[in-house]
């Protein structure tokens, strides 16, 4: 925490930044959970502190594998070397993330739910409910660093990239029915299909720390022990499962891949460009980003939460009867923000380009050309599965143009962004780990970019909901229009900067 307040003055600035925000959420949090005492109301209570736990839980799970990642301070890798008990370690580890501002905004946010349960029912449920978020802080933290050693640990091989996009897929697949349940409750005002997903999440992990209090309330004392060791097992099998992924995460052990052939290694030029790509700058540039997109584990986990967040965040409001358009600026803004800091990826190697005399607009379209070479089919996936999904293929090509026009309008706010904010990511074999203090950057440029993409994208947004049938006809030509000229200004500006800047961004990627 106190390496936040060292290095450059926006690094400190990111960080001062980040303790007011935890602020925010802590005194947001505490109030909003305060309110069912505050008013006596039972049933809300009942309600918010279930679900609005079982969202922390599921924000502990998600947020550090999508925006804020983990401090590599704590990646287990740093301590290869040291005589520690595997025990010894993951004490420390454990205690070192409660110390956290996470940690610490979220104890803080929760603490209203203690104050909830001394309204409605005395000391007695106050001191239950203020066991059970001690236990539900526990419970996010063992399950934040549980999933990201194991998937981290999954993705550093090849062979076993499969199976973390499985992994993937499930936890997608387990979040899409409550999502709809979400969504289909909160379009019909529904009070009693609320209670009663409430209900179902305050007998699993995602609820059961936040339930102990109403049941002190409501007189359930028999519900206190049986949700405290559904508690107690889960921590326990979310350590157990981190201890068994920990090895693998300090060694950062990887596959070599196989063995290249006489003819590979006769003709490294060959290999490199195929038979597709041209035999020029450009076309090296290209192969050698897309090569790296699929084989390098930081740019892999960033397909693959793409690859989540924007196929089941469109369908699962498809099919609640919403439509796909204002959700296409987050799904387009989510696919964009993997080159937020496309340079820190390389780190010191980027002086080869520097060295080479690579254009800035040349460094910035190649680039930019091998992502989306990735991104446009799974663009295309989405608009096809959620017209399909919906009933509706007709409106595929108009919903295929919002996500195109919200992928380059992502891309015109992210790649100037590049080059200015530029920031080193540590010598870490997890594709998770972020500098010291980095983690809240790496989230507000992330939010930073989806708010600009949803303002700059409003008036497609209204466009494409006052035509009505005629945007099915229109929208992709308009849609792929409007996004190619927000990337063309956008690539510009930064083509530009990265010429006058190239030494200030190599000294930013590759500073600790």
């Amino acid at each position: 925490m106190l390496n936040g307040m060292r290095g450059r003055p926006a690094r400190i600035a990111l960080f001062v930044l980040g303790v007011v925000m935890s602020g925010f959420f802590a005194i947001a949090g505490y109030a909003i959970f305060a309110i069912p005492g505050v008013a006596g109301d039972e049933r809300a209570a009942g309600l918010l502190l279930q679900l609005g736990g079982a969202a922390l839980v599921v924000g502990w799970l998600l947020l550090p594998l999508i925006f804020f990642g983990v401090d590599e301070s704590l990646d287990p890798a740093r301590f290869a070397l040291f005589p520690l008990r595997r025990r010894t370690l993951i004490t420390g580890l454990f205690a070192a993330a409660l110390t956290g501002l996470p940690a610490l905004s979220t104890l803080a946010a929760t603490a209203g739910m203690v104050n909830t349960a001394a309204g409605l029912g005395g000391a007695g449920a106050a001191i239950v409910q203020l066991v059970g978020i001690l236990g539900g802080l526990a419970l996010c933290v063992a399950v934040s660093r549980a999933v990201t050693s194991a998937f981290a640990t999954a993705l550093r091989s090849r062979r076993s990239r499969d199976l973390a996009v499985v992994l993937f897929a499930v936890l997608a697949a387990l979040l899409g029915p409550l999502q709809l349940a979400l969504l289909a409750g909160a379009e019909r005002a529904d009070w009693n299909a609320f209670a009663v997903l409430a209900d179902v999440l305050g007998w699993t992990p995602l609820g059961a720390p936040y339930a102990v209090g109403m049941d002190v309330v409501e007189g359930r004392l028999w519900a206190v022990p049986l949700r405290f060791l559904i508690i107690a097992a889960t921590i326990a099998g979310l350590l157990r499962w981190w201890s068994m992924t920990l090895e693998n995460a300090m060694l950062g052990t990887e596959s070599r891949g196989r063995a290249g052939r006489d003819e590979d290694i006769a003709s490294p030029t060959g290999l490199l460009l195929g038979r597709r790509l041209p035999r020029t700058r450009f076309g090296a540039l290209v192969a050698r980003e897309t090569r790296y997109w699929w084989r390098e584990t930081r740019r892999r986990a960033a397909l693959i939460t793409f690859c989540v967040a924007g196929l089941f965040l469109p369908l699962s409001l498809s099919l609640s009867g919403g439509s796909v358009g204002p959700v296409s600026a987050f799904v387009g803004a989510i696919a964009a923000i993997a080159l937020a800091n496309q340079f820190g990826y390389e780190g010191s190697a980027y002086a080869a380009n520097i060295t080479a005399g690579v254009p800035g607009r040349v460094e910035i379209h190649s680039r930019a050309t091998a992502h989306a070479l990735f991104v446009l089919p799974l663009l295309l996936l989405v608009a096809l599965v959620v017209g399909v999904v919906s009933g509706r293929p007709e409106r595929i090509a108009g919903d295929l143009g919002l996500l195109i026009a919200t992928y380059g309008t992502g891309l015109g706010l992210v790649l100037p962004m590049s080059v200015r904010a530029a920031y080193a990511l540590p010598e870490s074999t997890s594709p998770f780990a972020v500098s010291s203090g980095g983690g809240m950057a790496k989230g507000l440029l992330t939010f930073g970019v989806m708010i600009g993409t949803l303002v700059v994208t409003v008036p497609l947004q209204i466009l494409s909901y006052v035509l009505g049938d005629v945007w099915l006809w229109i929208g992709l030509p308009a849609g792929a229009a409007f996004g190619a000229a927000a990337y063309l200004i956008g690539s510009g500006v930064a083509g530009e900067w990265l010429d006058r800047r190239s030494p200030e961004v190599l000294a930013a990627v590759i500073s600790s």
